[in-house]
């Protein structure tokens, strides 16, 4: 596995990669940054493809433009057409996570020309609600929920205050090591409803997770100690804005294949209505194969279960 810059049309990126064969570009969410996808890009380079794992927009390495309205889904989806050009391409599979899911899905939506197949875990494909999500999302005069908490300044102070222990409380916090997350389970939640007055962290555990070695954690702390969180929150602050830009795309279907996975315990679980959403994604994208509950692992799937997951992606591209 080796780390490049590459000078693409919309941005300076960070990426890893290793193989050769048909292009697959994997995309992570928050906040995360590459190298969470470090066991898929060795997986897939064996099995005989080229994994190429950039650093997001604005996170790690890759460029992070000053205004956060250059964070939209179509800058990101612009951004992953811009870096299989960049690579000398014309098609690949794209694969995501969190946020990273939202991209993927997006950029089959836009450009089934260029990504010809599509996996995405934790975050299921969605139908134009409507409503913008800030009159959707909970809030009351007590807490709000953390995707509206993320677009406000008290929460990039928050999480860059001590970007190691924002880390570390994250990660186990959404991790399958938490607990389970079943209606009635009081395992904690970062990615729930935020009190007000005490922020996101001063409630989460504070403990390491068993599956990232200390080498891979000290990647990932040194990547937001260098970069922060501002990044990241962007993607949250463009929600509504997201959601005005895509009424011209109401309507259109995910054609090309898909495949679906979410962690048993991940935290999008927990969200009333998700499991409904998750059943109804047929009628969204009609080529959708499977969909894989991965027992046991949380939201950081690919990092959680990489046996798992490596095992269903190169099954799903070689099928």
């Amino acid at each position: 596995m080796k780390q490049r810059m590459i000078k693409t049309k919309t941005l300076n990126m960070n990426i890893l990669e290793a193989g050769e064969g048909p292009l697959v570009v994997l995309c992570h969410g928050f906040p995360e940054t590459s190298n969470a996808w470090r066991h898929q890009i060795s997986a897939l380079a064996e099995a005989g493809f080229h994994a190429v794992a950039p650093d997001m927009r604005g996170y790690g390495q890759t460029e992070a433009p000053q205004d956060w309205a250059q964070f939209t889904v179509f800058d990101l989806v612009a951004d992953m057409v811009a870096l299989v050009d960049a690579l000398g391409e014309h098609k690949a599979t794209i694969i995501g996570n969190d946020w990273g899911a939202t991209i993927a899905w997006q950029a089959a939506l836009l450009r089934p020309d260029r990504f010809h197949k599509v996996v995405a875990m934790g975050v299921p494909l969605m139908g134009q609600p409507p409503v913008a999500p800030s009159a959707i999302f909970p809030a009351t005069d007590d807490a709000l929920l953390y995707a509206l908490y993320f677009q406000q300044d008290e929460a990039l102070a928050e999480l860059d205050r001590d970007p190691e222990t924002t880390l570390r409380k994250i990660y186990y916090a959404a991790s399958g090591e938490a607990g389970p997350r079943l209606s009635g389970d009081d395992t904690p939640n970062p990615f729930g409803m935020v009190a007000r007055k005490r922020g996101l962290l001063a409630d989460l555990p504070d403990r390491p997770v068993s599956w990232l070695t200390e080498s891979d954690w000290e990647v990932l702390v040194s990547a937001f100690t260098t970069s922060g969180f501002s990044g990241g929150l962007n993607y949250y602050r463009n929600l509504d804005r997201n959601w005005q830009l895509q009424h011209a795309l109401s309507g259109l279907k995910v054609i090309v294949p898909a495949l679906f996975m979410v962690g048993e315990r991940d935290t999008g679980l927990a969200i009333p209505g998700m499991k409904e959403m998750i059943e109804a994604m047929h009628s969204l994208a009609p080529a959708l194969q499977k969909t894989q509950i991965v027992p046991g692992a949380g939201h950081w799937l690919p990092q959680e279960a990489p046996d798992v997951v490596n095992k269903a992606i190169i099954e799903f591209l070689k099928g």
